[in-house]
């Protein structure tokens, strides 16, 4: 399993330890994955995704799952979240 955001496609980074005799050894700074299970008002139903804190604020200040996905660009979603994507869309285009 990558440790790569599904929804941001924020993955390690990489920088350096700092003693405190200035001795600098590689390090990688990981991200924040949790998986969790987002609701989607349209499909009705729930999406499991492996997603950053972050990106769990984000999902949440824009108003769920499906207004995120509205906005978000299809480069930093990951094949699992534009299948959802192109679901959500084909199921509001039936609606309206």
């Amino acid at each position: 399993m990558s440790r790569v955001c599904e929804l941001t496609g924020k993955g390690p980074m990489t920088g350096n330890n700092v003693s405190h005799a200035n001795n600098k050894t590689r390090r990688r700074f990981l991200p924040n994955l949790n998986d969790v299970t987002l609701q989607s008002e349209t499909l009705g139903r729930g999406v499991k995704l492996r997603i950053s804190a972050a990106a769990l604020r984000s999902v949440d200040h824009r108003g769920g799952l499906d207004a995120y996905l509205a906005k978000a660009k299809d480069v930093e979603l990951s094949d699992r979240a534009m299948k959802v994507k192109k679901e959500i869309a084909k199921a509001q285009a039936a609606t309206a």
